[in-house]
């Protein structure tokens, strides 16, 4: 199985609120569309500072990872970013990776979509056992 991509819709959560609150027209929500690597291994999502500057998101703290390479990095942590994958979508906070490093879409939205890697499709897919609604396990 090689590296899995999928087309990963973010918007900033924020601008969802203050739309659906009469504060902000809809049209005005901060939204883009993102060729994401699937990384099953990756505990959380990451984007990079030009989609975070595209959705114009905060700052909320900073934190420690451990990159890919075994390197500890302490990144930024924004949000929220509400994410859309075709019939499922979640709200997270993100890592934020330096320049226009390739974004990694993270174990956590994944499973609070539903969504599985198919590996014979090399591919992103809803879960098949629950293809209407999301269901997570709470044990």
């Amino acid at each position: 199985m090689g590296m899995v991509y999928a087309e990963i819709k973010l918007a900033n959560a924020k601008d969802i609120l203050f739309a659906e609150d009469g504060y902000l027209p809809k049209e005005n929500i901060r939204r883009i569309t993102s060729k994401m690597l699937v990384d099953s291994g990756a505990y959380m999502m990451a984007i990079n500072q030009e989609t975070k500057a595209q959705l114009g998101l905060k700052e909320i703290k900073k934190q420690k990872a451990q990159m890919a390479n075994g390197d500890v990095v302490e990144l930024s942590v924004v949000g929220p970013i509400k994410v859309y994958f075709e019939n499922r979508d979640c709200t997270v906070d993100a890592f934020v990776l330096p320049g226009n490093t390739e974004e990694l879409l993270g174990a956590i939205p994944m499973e609070y979509m539903d969504v599985l890697i198919h590996p014979q499709q090399n591919s992103l897919i809803v879960n098949p056992a629950h293809p209407n609604i999301p269901q997570l396990k709470m044990k």
